[in-house]
């Protein structure tokens, strides 16, 4: 098994879903495709976050472009052999890891607040800009009925739900990936040590 190739496909995989993760993030801040609501400061403190951009976008991309740039066909080699240094890298590699289990992680609590507290909006009760589902602890994201108390942004509920679920998912998978890659990458490391002492 060569972990230098394990780590490029996670690597791969963590590119793709780092710029999703921009993408849904970015998507929050236009409700409907409007950029109004943005300019007016009618948005979700959590959407304000950056969390998809930040967390689960910039942070990932760090360990997704170290992943990628590791060229490890050899899982056997160190000190002073042909392929020095290839365990060393591997574990260095854990320690892009963990930059991306930190900005995962992130996204995945402030994706979890968001839909916990639900959308910002004006409600036909209120007159006004509020949380109107803060108290309901997430128990709104049941309660389809209730969602058309939020007059605006139009469908705010729903866009928020849908945006907010993705970003925890790709978080998810996000961290996923990268505890493999710690995983994986200690057990590279202590394989090319290994292999290197037999071979002395």
């Amino acid at each position: 098994m060569c972990f230098g190739r394990c780590a490029r496909c996670v690597g791969y995989k963590l590119l793709i879903l780092a710029l999703l993760s921009i993408v849904a993030n970015v998507l929050l801040y236009f409700p409907n495709g409007e950029t109004r609501f943005a300019s007016e400061h009618h948005l979700s403190r959590y959407v304000e976050c950056l969390h998809g951009i930040l967390g689960g976008g910039f942070l990932v991309l760090i360990p997704a472009a170290v992943f990628i740039g590791l060229h490890n066909d050899d899982c056997c080699g160190c000190f002073g052999h042909e392929d020095c240094g290839k365990s060393c890298v591997m574990l260095s590699s854990v320690l892009a890891a963990f930059v991306g289990i930190l900005g995962s992680g992130y996204c995945i609590i402030i994706s979890a607040l968001g839909l916990s507290h639900g959308p910002y909006c004006f409600t036909y009760l209120e007159r006004n800009w509020i949380y109107p589902f803060t108290d309901s602890s997430g128990g709104y994201l049941f309660e389809y009925n209730k969602w058309s108390e939020c007059q605006e942004p139009q469908n705010i509920v729903q866009w928020n739900v849908t945006l907010f679920s993705i970003l925890l998912v790709l978080g998810g998978i996000e961290f996923i990936l990268c505890f493999i890659q710690i995983i994986s990458g200690i057990l590279g490391g202590l394989c090319g040590l290994c292999c290197s002492h037999e071979e002395v």
